[in-house]
């Protein structure tokens, strides 16, 4: 297959978004006189997940997520904080951390050469934009969508229509979804009909349900996939 639109995720996908998130909980921690430990992470990590499924899910509000999920992991210690200030801090932490993926610039810097690249994230705006400039990835991209611009998060159908028709002369027989979710990235693509890629670093179990039409495990093997344009 003949790929020439590029849709990438953000998140584990081009940047590695645990190492920053680690990064920035230690130092929002530190700047609010706590230390941060691993059991502290364990509860601020199921207090988000669970937030964040809730919003893809369409139960729960983007700004409900944000703004909470310090103030509900503080409050299961028997804590009470200011959860949007605490959020202010942590999106500041956030947005300066750009770890990059291993072959996320080459990757990127050489298909932009042969293909049209964009970006598919759920997260926010401001954030993302920063973090792409700062990583030396934005100039390889032809736009940006983002679920908090955009009103609907992965994997709605409405995210990836908003996406297909804002991309001049779209054909989703040429267009490849490359993430690291099966539940955001692949099954998005799979409910509009676009090919998948998935990104298998940790070697996860495929899952009966959810196929993508590529597993790989490092963004070097898309060179393969994603054969240049004749």
């Amino acid at each position: 297959m003949s790929y020439k639109i590029l849709l990438f995720d953000l998140d584990d996908t081009l940047l590695d978004f645990s190492a920053n998130e680690i990064d920035s909980l230690n130092k929002l921690f530190h700047q609010n006189g706590y230390t941060f430990s691993d059991e502290l992470f364990r509860v601020y990590n199921s207090v988000n997940k669970q937030l964040w499924t809730d919003y893809e899910n369409g139960n729960v509000a983007l700004d409900e997520v944000l703004n909470s999920r310090f103030s509900e992991t503080m409050l299961k210690l028997g804590k009470i904080v200011d959860g949007m200030e605490w959020e202010s801090q942590y999106r500041e932490f956030l947005g300066n951390g750009y770890q990059l993926i291993d072959g996320a610039l080459e990757v990127c810097q050489s298909l932009s050469v042969t293909h049209r690249l964009f970006v598919i994230t759920n997260g926010i705006t401001k954030t993302q934009i920063k973090r792409l400039k700062q990583a030396g990835l934005y100039e390889f991209f032809e736009d940006i969508f983002d679920s908090q611009s955009i009103g609907f998060q992965k994997p709605s159908k409405a995210f990836f229509d908003y996406v297909m028709s804002h991309i001049k002369d779209f054909n989703a027989r040429e267009a490849l979804i490359i993430g690291d979710s099966l539940n955001t990235d692949i099954k998005g693509g799979l409910t509009s009909g676009i090919d998948t890629c998935w990104i298998n670093r940790k070697l996860q179990k495929c899952s009966a349900e959810i196929q993508s039409t590529y597993t790989i495990t490092s963004l070097a093997q898309l060179f393969s996939i994603c054969a240049p344009i004749t």
